[in-house]
């Protein structure tokens, strides 16, 4: 059963699923990466301009980017759980638009940005998303993602990335247990 197709829990600080086929509990997101999406969404919003998000989540990203000043920030979520989260949370922002499906499908019909930040659970397309990523960016326009990697890699392959370093303390989960997290920084 895909990540898509299972029923989400919501608590104060954190989504988690329970795969029944393994009958384990899966943290999608955690209150703890707070800081890391403070600095991803300052990373993104330099600039100002237009942004990209794609993943919802906590939302605790997209409560950084409207802190900034930007013009538009767009914001991709295919999970129909988090779906209506992001909607209610987007009512009252006349700058934000929330679009409903998979990244990858849809990503033809989007513009380009001055700042994407990727954060995804289960995302089946996400071996294309270094070969898309180009394609979604304005010339000078900073990305950064997810990236439960430790050191100078990254997941996804992209070259010309520099990292900061931030020590972090997670309590235990299934994503990630590093004492330090790597944020990657690429500018186009």
């Amino acid at each position: 059963m895909s990540y898509i197709s299972q029923s989400l829990s919501f608590s104060e600080n954190k989504i988690t699923y329970i795969d029944t086929n393994i009958d384990v509990e899966w943290e999608v997101m955690m209150d703890w990466e707070d800081p890391l999406m403070s600095a991803s969404a300052a990373y993104i919003c330099e600039g100002g301009g237009d942004i990209l998000e794609i993943g919802f989540g906590m939302g605790i990203s997209a409560n950084y980017i409207q802190q900034h000043t930007i013009n538009s920030h767009t914001i991709i979520e295919n999970h129909p759980d988090m779906i209506p989260k992001a909607q209610a949370w987007a009512a009252d922002k006349s700058n934000v638009t929330i679009v409903e499906g998979s990244w990858y499908n849809i990503k033809d019909t989007l513009s380009t940005y001055d700042g994407l930040f990727m954060d995804t659970f289960g995302d089946q397309d996400r071996d294309k998303f270094s070969e898309s990523l180009s394609l979604l960016m304005k010339e000078g326009g900073k990305a950064t993602w997810w990236n439960s990697m430790t050191g100078s890699d990254n997941y996804y392959g992209i070259s010309d990335v520099t990292y900061n370093i931030y020590d972090v303390t997670p309590p235990t989960n299934n994503y990630f247990n590093h004492s330090q997290y790597y944020l990657p920084k690429k500018q186009f």
